[in-house]
């Protein structure tokens, strides 16, 4: 299940009523928090909570403003006095450009989300089933029992095929998604760096991890030109997602520019690849160390599906296996961080929030929170059955964020991710292999270091 979430209700502060954030402990001269956010992300946003509701850090030279309960962050994520910016997307404008929907604001994200909307409608997804099925079925056969699994290429190689099948109509991508996979890592990572450590001219030297960070962008880049310069080769106009950029307007009704369309390919192959292909990671390392919720998900779709292949049609009868990947997402989503800017003096929750203020939350401290979640750290796909789920909190659980900046493929997402789990369930366990380390790497998205996994035949 998807949990959906309806506007806060407000309260309204007088001017005199306002108060200051709290400074959160730890920072060091010249760093100010950024060091505990290099050295220990996730304990240093899930501890924020303790020092109050809204927390001020110091990133540097540069005052952060940190949210730490759910009610606030659906607040922050609804209000027209913030919009997307900040430390995170000024780190990926290198990745994502600043004309694609990603990153763009106003006018212009409202016009293009009416662009790629139509491709993800919830009645435009059972076209992409068969090649969903064909592509959870194909990571299944490649395997062989008893060799060693790099789930890390692997859940790329898919999640890449399936978004470039089904919206851009690419064939022969098992190539592109090695390509993929071995720079998003680099880039990610040291778009983490520039986040939480703004050091700009340090960046710019030539040093080796400078070096190796531009080099695997500059390949991101170049993918993304070899896919619009071959259809564009083609002469062909298939009904997809790449066609409607092709074909897109303007605000003043002209084409728009080249610029957008590699921005907006960009946003659809790289952030989205990165996230799906990092919750798939998850679910291989949560089928390995809950055996239990493997069988249970193994034993539903047995039941559903009488024996044969599952299916698209399946998805929507899959409840354990559904709320198999919900739970992943609640304790390992891939997006841990995000940020926004306050576009006017306004207020959250009663703290003074300046024009021009970065604010950051963790959807990964708030989906772990104890306040929000019995047995927080507990793997427990049936907290979200329909008599449990009622005891979640309004937004602390949003995998897909909410209001106008909500991901326009949470359905996309849920259906390809439920049907590999069932796929991969059915036919395998799991076991880790020697030199396999599940532990989580952390960079602008969380993943295991590097999970090797021996598939057993049931």
């Amino acid at each position: 299940m998807t949990v959906e979430s309806v506007r806060p209700e407000t309260q309204i502060y007088a001017e005199s009523e306002l108060r200051e954030p709290p400074v959160a402990g730890g920072g060091v001269p010249l760093l100010g928090h950024g060091w505990k956010l290099v050295r220990d992300p996730l304990s240093f946003m899930a501890a924020l909570r303790e020092h109050g509701d809204v927390v001020r850090l110091k990133l540097g030279p540069k005052t952060v403003y940190a949210v730490t309960t759910p009610d606030l962050t659906g607040a922050l994520a609804l209000s027209p006095d913030f919009k997307i910016d900040g430390p995170l997307w000024e780190s990926l404008e290198a990745l994502l450009g600043k004309e694609g929907v990603a990153t763009a604001n106003g006018t212009r994200h409202r016009r293009q989300r009416r662009t790629i909307q139509p491709a993800f409608r919830l009645d435009a997804i059972p076209a992409y089933g068969p090649i969903m099925e064909e592509e959870a079925h194909a990571l299944t056969v490649r395997w062989r029992p008893g060799e060693t699994v790099d789930c890390t290429s692997e859940s790329f190689r898919v999640a890449v095929r399936i978004a470039a099948r089904c919206l851009l109509r690419g064939d022969c991508m098992d190539e592109r998604a090695e390509r993929l996979c071995v720079a998003l890592a680099t880039v990610f990572r040291g778009m983490y760096r520039r986040m939480v450590i703004p050091a700009g001219p340090l960046y710019r030297l030539p040093l080796p991890p400078n070096r190796k960070f531009n080099r695997a962008l500059a390949d991101l880049h170049a993918l993304v030109d070899e896919i619009v310069a071959e259809r564009r080769a083609s002469g062909q106009r298939p009904d997809d997602l790449l066609t409607a950029l092709l074909e897109a307007k303007d605000e003043n009704g002209e084409p728009i520019g080249e610029q957008e369309i590699h921005d907006q390919v960009v946003a659809i192959l790289t952030p989205g690849s990165e996230t799906v292909a990092s919750t798939i990671m998850w679910l291989l390392q949560v089928l390995t160390e809950h055996p239990e919720h493997a069988d249970r998900v193994a034993a539903e779709v047995e039941s559903v599906t009488g024996g044969r292949p599952v299916a698209f049609e399946d998805v929507r009868k899959l409840r354990h296996t559904n709320n198999v990947v919900v739970e992943a997402m609640r304790l390992r989503p891939a997006v841990w961080i995000l940020t926004r800017r306050a576009v006017t003096d306004t207020e959250l929750g009663g703290y003074r929030i300046p024009a021009g203020a970065d604010i950051v939350y963790s959807p990964y401290a708030i989906q772990r929170d104890p306040n929000s979640y019995a047995d927080n750290l507990r793997f427990d796909p049936d907290r979200w059955l329909p008599e449990r789920v009622k005891d979640v909190p309004k937004y602390a659980m949003s995998p897909f964020s909410v209001g106008n900046r909500k991901c326009p493929s949470d359905h996309f997402s849920m259906a390809q991710l439920t049907l590999i789990t069932a796929a991969v369930a059915t036919k395998y366990r799991f076991e880790q292999v020697s030199g396999s380390n599940d532990a989580t790497r952390v960079g602008i998205t969380l993943r295991p270091h590097d999970l090797l996994l021996r598939p057993v035949p049931r």
